[in-house]
């Protein structure tokens, strides 16, 4: 699911290696290659490109723009997609000129200089008040206030049960930290646990800052009470038999077959359940979202969202044509296009109360999370992988007893107060 990417800003490799891929209408560059830019209106640099709906998508943004688009397909290689768009991005290099970005990447180029601002664009004031607002500023606003690019989805950490266990234990439901306590406490034992987590060093921070969040603390400020809070938590989690130490070497693609198994009664995951819906788990009494519970008792739910944005080269030489581009994306129509093609729920709450069917099961959920919950963008600083795998590292630390609570949260501060210069 999410995987987070190295940050290496390197200029290292050409621009000239990028492999290409096209879909049926577009020209298409391959490596070595010359495509002629009379060709085409502008250059795409595509995760999507191997979805086999990919040229079905193309062909509607192409009829809905009148755009012949130039297609490039990025690495699957995280590290290596994440230097080639470096070396694009740091070098000028105006042959690319829309370009998908995820949000590790986001927090390295969004004050860099590299992309160009949208607020008086697309990303108009019309427009970007139907995004969620926590993640437009967390994630791809840049220090001046400019937004630098335009979200392609809503993808949230959701909180997941499972219903059969639920059901077993006498519990309805897990609407508060009482709540959630209860549930641990009537679920584990005998190798089954009330939580999971996906606590490996690269992706355990999902889950401290969504219980930070929950515990009403902030992420960026460890000397924050809650923040203490909300690690003793987990910290007495693994010290009562709640949730399994074993798990800090679990990423989610180790999480989602022992969720299926009945290891564990509740966790958070990325996704709308595809692995669960292929194990014929999913469903209302099976396996399903559920609201985040209220740990901090004043009425406030926290939930992260992330998305991959597509995002304008500021080099690039097609920018009339790229606004037009990322106009589609942002409305109604680009939308909907891509729900259907990439299963991308739509990043606009308006836009997918019309266009996601009332069968899809991730609906009312999403339609919650928008409505009840503070939404926001995860926190990432600009050298994202070395502060995301240093805060792993204590933090699994702490969960093996190596040093304690408050040297934790000490040496974390000191970790936020090290990646933010």
């Amino acid at each position: 699911m999410k995987k987070t990417v190295s940050i290496l800003l390197t200029t290292a490799l050409a621009a000239g290696m990028l492999a290409g891929c096209g879909g049926n209408s577009s020209e298409t560059k391959e490596e070595g290659s010359s495509a002629k830019k009379g060709d085409y209106d502008l250059t795409l640099y595509s995760i999507n490109t191997t979805d086999p709906d990919f040229d079905d998508w193309l062909k509607n943004v192409e009829d809905a723009t009148g755009l012949k688009i130039n297609v490039i397909a990025a690495p699957t290689d995280s590290d290596t997609r994440q230097q080639k768009i470096t070396t694009i991005l740091s070098t000028g290099d105006s042959s690319v000129d829309i370009i998908e970005i995820n949000d590790e990447m986001s927090a390295s180029f969004k004050n860099s200089g590299w992309l160009e601002g949208l607020n008086d664009t697309v990303m108009t004031e019309d427009i970007r008040g139907e995004f969620p607002q926590g993640y437009l500023e967390d994630m791809i606003t840049d220090k001046d206030g400019n937004i630098i690019g335009v979200p392609g989805y809503s993808g949230y950490l959701a909180f997941w049960v499972n219903q059969e266990i639920m059901d077993e234990v006498g519990i309805a439901s897990i609407d508060t930290k009482e709540d959630f306590v209860k549930y641990m406490e009537a679920v584990s034992g005998d190798g089954r646990y009330g939580y999971g987590g996906s606590w490996e060093k690269t992706y355990v921070f999902n889950e401290i800052a969504q219980f930070v969040n929950m515990f009403g603390g902030d992420y960026f400020d460890w000397t924050n009470p809650a923040n203490k809070e909300a690690i003793q938590f987990l910290h007495d989690m693994v010290q009562n038999g709640q949730t399994p130490i074993d798990q800090i070497a679990d990423k989610y693609e180790q999480m989602n077959p022992k969720a299926n198994d009945g290891k564990y009664g509740s966790w958070f995951m990325w996704g709308l359940g595809t692995d669960y819906e292929k194990a014929d788990m999913l469903g209302a009494d099976k396996i399903h979202m559920a609201m985040v519970p209220d740990f901090s008792g004043k009425g406030q739910r926290a939930i992260f969202t992330d998305s991959w944005s597509y995002v304008l080269n500021k080099a690039s030489e097609n920018k009339e044509a790229a606004v037009k581009f990322l106009e589609y994306m942002a409305d109604e129509g680009g939308m909907e296009a891509s729900y259907k093609a990439f299963d991308r729920y739509p990043a606009r709450a308006d836009v997918a109360a019309k266009v996601v069917p009332d069968t899809d099961p991730a609906k009312e959920m999403y339609s919650r999370y928008a409505e009840e919950c503070n939404v926001a963008g995860r926190p990432m600083l600009p050298q994202t992988m070395e502060f995301i795998t240093d805060m792993g590292t204590i933090y699994q630390s702490c969960m093996k007893d190596e040093i304690t609570v408050d040297d934790f949260c000490k040496k974390a501060q000191e970790l936020v107060d090290k990646y933010s210069k």
